[in-house]
């Protein structure tokens, strides 16, 4: 950035007990990322792994370009990314014009990432079965994990039919498209022109192109907004049936509900408090769908 910097206040959202800021250089503003790597070596990793995937992200995806990583000798990672103008996280609660304009971004990406280059397939991503295991329901049926944890609203009665969606998950959300995997509302941005900025590309790995929709859609249901008829609209999920949808949620959501019950990690204490709302809005949407009463 060259000279002497200042930089603004400390940004809002996320999970992680870093610096991330916009600072102002003598010749460019830039949004700056930092980790202590000494004290939270996992956080500094995802850091350098967040490099590598942007640096690989194809033309036309709206993502901010990480320009420099800098490794201090003390353990800090920084990472200068180009700042947005005029940022801002979209409104809570969703807006309408917002929501259409964040969805549009999504399915522009998507189809942009429907065919990943070598570029991308090379930093190694995997399945999403790989990445993740959405079994809690059915280990709940089976006796091998407790529901006593779960929220109190939470109905027993809806773990064996839970159970049964989550069973076919793996195939309903199979597919070769690069997906974010973190897709929220604290890693969009719009700029002063409300174009779209997908944030934070620390975990993308190969799925089904409509899945990231899931949870920002989940959200928007908790909002009142018609999250199944947006589902119908978003073109990535034209040939998309209705099953397959209820499978991703009900994993989605035990999968959320169920490491709400886990203690914190290191640095990120708000992690579990988020994660119990997420399996929340995420079962709230299903049980509409399958008419569950909660």
């Amino acid at each position: 950035m060259g000279g002497a910097a200042s930089s603004g206040p400390s940004a809002g959202g996320g999970f992680t007990p870093g610096f991330a800021a916009v600072v102002q250089g003598q010749h460019s503003t830039q949004f700056v990322k930092a980790i202590d790597g000494s004290t939270y070596p996992g956080l500094a990793d995802n850091y350098r792994r967040e490099a590598e995937i942007n640096a690989a992200l194809p033309v036309g995806v709206p993502a901010p370009r990480i320009r420099w990583v800098h490794e201090a000798p003390d353990g800090w990672v920084v990472l200068g990314i180009d700042a947005v103008t005029g940022a801002r996280m979209p409104a809570d609660p969703w807006q309408p014009a917002e929501l259409a304009a964040v969805l549009a971004a999504c399915s522009r990406t998507a189809e942009l990432l429907a065919e990943p280059d070598d570029k991308l397939l090379d930093q190694g991503l995997r399945p999403l079965s790989d990445e993740v295991t959405f079994e809690s329901w059915r280990q709940a049926a089976a006796g091998l994990v407790a529901t006593d944890a779960l929220p109190a609203w939470f109905p027993p009665r809806l773990v064996a039919p839970l159970a049964e969606l989550e069973s076919t998950w793996i195939e309903a959300t199979a597919g070769n498209s690069v997906l974010h995997h973190d897709l929220r509302r604290d890693n969009l941005l719009l700029d002063q022109v409300n174009q779209v900025w997908i944030c934070d590309w620390n975990w993308p790995c190969l799925g089904a192109s409509w899945l990231d929709s899931t949870l920002l859609l989940a959200t928007a249901h908790a909002d009142g907004h018609d999250a199944t008829g947006l589902f119908i609209d978003y073109p990535p999920a034209r040939d998309v049936d209705a099953e397959q949808l209820d499978a991703a949620l009900a994993g989605l959501c035990g999968y959320f509900l169920f490491s709400g019950t886990q203690p914190a990690p290191t640095g990120s204490p708000a992690l579990r408090h988020h994660q119990t709302w997420c399996g929340e809005v995420v079962l709230r949407w299903l049980a509409q769908r399958r008419l569950w009463r909660i």
